[in-house]
């Protein structure tokens, strides 16, 4: 399950690292009362993400709904922007729903405050969703941080300068001089770096004309704070003052503030040895977080950790902890300049080289066990996607076939966790690129499942047909089975019964020629859903039954909800309610393990229509509601054999309750958040928890 949202938000616990700018902070408080949009624009290195998260965790609490930050950083496709906001926001991309007509719905009736940080290199994108956004959701505020305007209706911008700077004048106090901003800031990482740093009157000068010297930018100041491990205040600044002299030809004059950070960033890099400065150039291969095992399979190093461990310790990487384990990345700022240095060293084509085999040679690898282990390998995506989108992208641009091959090899994040992405890398690779027939067979089948998914049965059919072809030509039996049988559901779902069961029948026979769990698994899913169309509840009753035993088995957990919420459905049609009841909440469980949108949605549906049966009119409502939350923040449409147990629910409800009642508990299910609606059964929830054992009335 997807970690909670702060109270507030999803934004980070303030860190020490920010320092005061209380003029900036009290701007922004008085400007937003009054304006919609804020754009904190400024150059790079200034501190704007630090600014902006800052001040939407003081503003954040007076919107009911919080302040989000959205992450623009690491997200190099224009189309991903929509991805994004939803991602940040507890979104799912699992159905039908393009992400910009998903946010619009969520949106309208929020009152929250979105903070959209790094715009600049998609300007255009992140312009046009942040104007859909005010102008559907009145009720939401943006802070967007970029180096220049978003050029919005009703933007307003607020220039972010350097900190504040030592007046250089010899009048300057200790106690004032502490109090200046970018010494602060130099003072806090230099104790941070060598372990006990402090500002005297000895080393004060120094202090005060390094941070004028780096014209009071964060970045520049921190890379330089950090070289107090070995050097001291006195040599840092003669070292800089050398740099500068030579581009000023010894003038005083002050620099661009581009050129002064790029200074600072040329000295520290070139402190390194030739190691470390090869990995870190070759580092900017990574659009978002890495593990050292991605460093030592793409850098082509030596000892890779040790010179990382260096980057870390000289603030030019970023190390971060992702669910116990560290990460790294790089600042936009120095992933810029490393790219400019790989490409002065001609290594460009070498390094993305490496990390398109290596990604697609792992995750290939990956896929063949993927879905018995769910719960471990889907983390490993949410923190890799960002790399995986880059080698996707250049795949796409360069026509490589591997990139078919990639995205076939994530097929259980599409389907959990982002489902018109993985159709819009489907659709656009197979449109560049031509496969072997075994990565083709896979990359259409795939896209049909997707299009079920998305109750997409006109685009499903044509493509599913293909993947049958594609298999049957290559004499490939696994494959051919699966797409049978999707085949066979959106004949289903095209009201075709005789096709359906024909093609089923088909699949069946060619199941019988493997040993392949999961193909026969799918044989049985087909069996189910035909069934549940057609009203033949024993036929769902036996297949799910054996469904359920062999999904245990292997520890496929997606099908095994599936197939435990079969066989609650058949249980409930043939009067067993208990067993009904306690398949139901087993699905449930696993749906939330899995963190399942639309499975968590299928399954309060039945659970509602169980409850309204039962003789608890008031438990159905707001089943019915939470539902309806969960539906709207998966973007899913309502599943075609889901309607009429949605319809007897509701109906059986509103006449124990009457309408007004009714429609009272249903929005108070609405109100509840997806992890109180889906809390585990023994915490007491208000919903599900309290339904007893009451009997169908």
């Amino acid at each position: 399950m997807a970690k909670p949202a702060r109270r507030a938000g999803n934004l980070p616990a303030p860190t020490t690292s920010f320092i005061g700018r209380r003029r900036e902070l009290a701007e922004l408080r008085r400007k937003l009362t009054v304006a919609r949009l804020l754009s904190l624009v400024g150059p790079g290195g200034v501190g704007k993400t630090r600014l902006a998260i800052r001040a939407a965790s003081e503003l954040g609490r007076s919107f009911s709904g919080g302040a989000w930050l959205v992450e623009l950083a690491d997200v190099r496709d224009p189309g991903l922007v929509g991805n994004a906001v939803s991602a940040a926001l507890d979104l799912r991309d699992q159905a039908a729903t393009e992400p910009s007509a998903l946010l619009r719905t969520y949106l309208r009736d929020k009152d929250l405050l979105l903070v959209v940080d790094n715009c600049e290199h998609l300007l255009g994108a992140a312009a046009e969703l942040v104007s859909d956004v005010l102008t559907y959701a009145p009720g939401v505020r943006v802070i967007a941080t970029s180096r220049e305007p978003l050029s919005v209706q009703g933007e307003h911008l607020v220039p972010v300068p350097p900190l504040e700077l030592p007046s250089g004048t010899e009048y300057e106090s200790l106690p004032q001089l502490r109090q200046k901003e970018a010494v602060m800031l130099f003072v806090e990482r230099a104790d941070a770096a060598s372990g006990g740093f402090e500002l005297t009157a000895v080393n004060r000068a120094a202090v005060a004309d390094i941070c004028r010297r780096l014209d009071g930018l964060p970045l520049a100041i921190e890379l330089a704070a950090v070289r107090t491990r070995v050097l001291s205040v006195e040599q840092i600044l003669e070292r800089l003052s050398d740099r500068f002299g030579l581009l000023s030809s010894g003038a005083r004059a002050a620099l661009p503030r581009h050129q002064t950070l790029q200074t600072a960033i040329d000295w520290s890099v070139q402190l390194l040895t030739r190691e470390e400065q090869a990995l870190f150039r070759r580092l900017c291969v990574f659009a978002g977080r890495f593990t050292i095992e991605d460093a030592e399979a793409i850098a082509g190093l030596g000892e890779v950790f040790n010179q990382l461990s260096s980057l870390v310790d000289k603030s030019l990487v970023i190390k971060e902890d992702a669910r116990g384990a560290a990460v790294y990345r790089l600042h936009e700022t120095l992933r810029e300049y490393a790219l400019g240095k790989v490409r002065e060293a001609d290594e460009q084509a070498f390094v993305e080289e490496r990390c398109t085999d290596y990604y697609v040679t792992r995750f290939q690898a990956m896929a063949l066990e993927a879905r018995f282990h769910l719960l471990e390998w889907l983390p490993v995506i949410d923190l890799e996607i960002d790399n995986l989108r880059a080698v996707l992208r250049r795949c796409l641009i360069n026509g490589d076939a591997r990139g078919i091959a990639l995205v076939t090899s994530l097929s259980w994040f599409w389907v959990t966790r982002a489902t018109t992405e993985g159709v819009r890398w489907f659709d656009e690779l197979m449109a560049r690129a031509t496969a072997p027939p075994d990565t083709l067979a896979g990359a259409q089948l795939i896209r049909g499942f997707l299009a079920i998914t998305q109750s997409d049965w006109q685009t499903a059919r044509p493509m599913l047909g293909r993947a049958i072809a594609t298999a049957r030509e290559a004499g490939l039996i696994v494959p051919r089975v699966h797409a049978l049988s999707l085949a066979s559901i959106a004949e289903s779902m095209a009201d075709e019964p005789e096709t359906a069961r024909r093609l089923l029948e088909e699949a069946a026979e060619v199941a019988e020629l493997t040993d392949d769990v999961p193909a026969k698994v799918t044989v049985l899913q087909a069996r189910c859903l035909n069934g549940a169309f057609a009203g033949d509840f024993d036929a769902v009753r036996l297949a799910s039954t054996e469904g359920v035993r062999l999904t245990r088995q292997t520890g496929d957990l997606y099908s095994q909800h599936h197939m435990l919420a079969n066989q609650g459905g058949a249980a409930f049609f043939s009067g067993d309610f208990a067993q009904s009841k306690d398949r139901y909440l087993e699905s449930l469980r696993i749906a939330d393990k899995l963190d399942d949108r639309i499975g968590q949605f299928s399954v309060f549906v039945y659970l509602a229509d169980h409850a309204a049966m039962a003789g608890q009119p008031k438990v159905a409502a707001q089943l019915l509601g939470a539902s309806e939350t969960i539906r709207v923040g998966a973007g899913a449409a309502l599943i075609g054999f889901l309607a009429p147990v949605m319809d007897q629910a509701e109906e059986t409800a509103t006449v124990a309750l009457g309408p007004t009642r009714y429609r009272a508990e249903y929005e108070a299910g609405q109100a509840l958040s997806r992890e109180a609606a889906v809390r585990p059964m023994d915490h007491s929830p208000p919903t599900v928890a309290c339904w007893g054992s009451a009997r169908r009335r």
